[in-house]
């Protein structure tokens, strides 16, 4: 990132090298070349770096550089000249390319790096023109308890399936026409300098098709919504924000294809126990007459109780490590720690009767009420060299 800063910085002053900002080496094949540009042009792309004009510039650059290495003419001359021999020859970006070529190659690359996923969950799968994606997802909210140790739950969402009424062509008579605005193709490109956005049609919504007469069943969509509820096995380990995959309960297409249901994880907090990844973490509180004697503690785990052999004069927040007694992994089934951390509390108030046990308790210590001045005389010296002038 910092060598593309760089080169966009001094772009004036400086031979920009292709290379370099697509980060390849200078014998990368095509392969190597789209691939470097796919991940670039996510990272940097102006849908996901909205208002960051350095990231529009840097995307540009990498677009630059791509349609210079990609095309075999084009990069030959780079290779011999560099930049300015593709100005020289009048190599203006997409000059020697039609808008198929264009639409074909940046446009797929868009559509497979930002399109049906950008925005939405991992593995949303949806064909060209398809009215919807085939996957789905929905949330479901669990106790503590039952992430830790696994449930069954009722999950009630919704999917959708092509109307009958209208064979899913939204269409009163059944009849669709091709859509003008986008040739059907569901997606409308535009330029912006040397660039080239694509975005869905307006008209037909991405279908690539127009309706005339709407049905009156699904109101010209397509499809309906249904409600359904299945019972899903929550397995033991897992955590906020995972997903369990059921498959074959997403959405159904025109083919009689059907997607899968995503059910995301929420989980509630507990009282007592604080969940990192598989461990878990518990506060003990501690008299600290129990702290100085290092006595035994009983306390509570996720599947029981245990004891906690305090040392003699433990600390405040000092913690303990109880191993294999956390949550299992839902992977690799491995259980995390226990983290007993212990809170020292002392009385608030005392009586005449224990002012004078602890008295005695700290006579006995060889600890005096009033500090000897000579125990800070260095200190005191310090302090008075601060005031000087």
């Amino acid at each position: 990132m910092q060598r593309i800063q760089k080169l966009i910085i001094g772009a004036d002053n400086l031979e920009i090298d292709y290379y370099e900002v697509l980060e390849i080496s200078r014998n990368a094949d095509n392969a190597e070349i789209k691939k470097a540009y796919r991940k670039l042009a996510l990272k940097y792309h102006p849908d996901r770096n909205q208002g960051n004009k350095e990231a529009e510039e840097q995307f540009k650059l990498i677009n630059e550089a791509y349609q210079a290495l990609s095309d075999p003419e084009k990069r030959s001359v780079y290779d011999r000249y560099g930049k300015s021999g593709l100005d020289s020859q009048g190599f203006s970006h997409f000059s020697d390319m039609n808008s198929e070529d264009i639409m074909d190659d940046l446009g797929s690359i868009f559509e497979s790096v930002f399109g049906q996923g950008f925005g939405g969950f991992g593995g949303s799968r949806k064909s060209n023109n398809a009215k919807y994606s085939l996957d789905i997802e929905t949330k479901v909210k669990l106790e503590f308890n039952e992430a830790v140790f696994g449930c069954k739950k009722e999950i009630h969402y919704n999917y959708k399936e092509p109307c009958k009424t209208c064979n899913g062509t939204g269409s009163k008579d059944k009849k669709t026409q091709t859509c003008r605005h986008c040739d059907g193709r569901g997606q409308v490109y535009y330029r912006q300098g040397f660039m080239t956005y694509s975005q869905t049609c307006d008209a037909c919504h991405g279908t690539g098709k127009i309706i005339k007469n709407k049905c009156k069943d699904c109101g010209g969509l397509g499809y309906i919504d249904k409600n359904a509820t299945i019972n899903v096995d929550i397995p033991e380990g897992v955590d906020n924000d995972n997903q369990i995959r059921v498959v074959g309960k997403g959405n159904i297409n025109d083919a009689g294809d059907r997607g899968d249901l995503y059910v995301k994880v929420i989980v509630k907090e507990d009282d007592h126990f604080v969940r990192h990844n598989d461990d878990i973490y518990i506060e003990v509180p501690v008299f600290f007459t129990q702290a100085a004697l290092g006595e035994n503690i009983k306390i509570p785990t996720l599947r029981g109780e245990d004891k906690l052999k305090l040392p003699i004069g433990a600390k405040d927040k000092e913690q303990f490590i109880f191993r294999g007694k956390g949550v299992k992994n839902v992977h690799t089934k491995k259980e995390g720690n226990l983290i007993a951390q212990i809170r020292v509390s002392y009385p608030k108030k005392l009586n005449d009767e224990q002012k004078e046990l602890l008295k005695k308790l700290q006579d006995s210590f060889g600890y005096e009420n009033d500090m000897k001045e000579e125990q800070f005389e260095g200190v005191f010296e310090k302090i008075k060299k601060w005031f000087k002038k």
